[in-house]
């Protein structure tokens, strides 16, 4: 079960992110809608994570390592992988999430390296609409 976080740079998450057993969590709230996102990742906003977080469980089952990101990966996108890693402690029962993940320098830095970004209104993201950021 995962009881640490630790943190996965844009290079490695960009070389993993197409495996099927890894999760994109996009904790930003109203500025994903306006500022695109990683392609494929699911939206969780941080200000009702808590709430939320059995339907994220229940969302990834068959992930076993989730990447959590906010925009600059400094407050929200760590918090919200710290009440995961606690409700998963809790709840004393086998998820398949081994590890918990955030990306360093969050969506703004993903971004800034060139990174693909999608601006899809789907809901989950397809990565329909993605394209190299300018």
């Amino acid at each position: 079960m995962a009881r640490s976080i630790s943190y996965i740079t844009g290079s490695q998450l960009l070389s993993l992110k197409h495996r099927p057993n890894i999760a994109i969590v996009d904790v930003r709230d109203d500025e994903r809608s306006y500022d695109g996102h990683i392609a494929g990742s699911l939206h969780y906003a941080s200000d009702t994570f808590s709430d939320k977080i059995p339907n994220l469980v229940q969302q990834v089952k068959g992930k076993d390592t989730l990447v959590f990101h906010c925009a600059l990966s400094q407050v929200r996108g760590p918090s919200c992988a710290r009440r995961l890693v606690n409700y998963l402690e809790e709840l004393k029962e086998e998820t398949g999430i081994k590890s918990v993940l955030v990306l360093e320098r969050g969506f703004n830095g993903w971004e800034s390296s060139g990174r693909p970004v999608c601006r899809c209104n789907s809901v989950p993201c397809k990565g329909e609409n993605t394209q190299e950021a300018a």
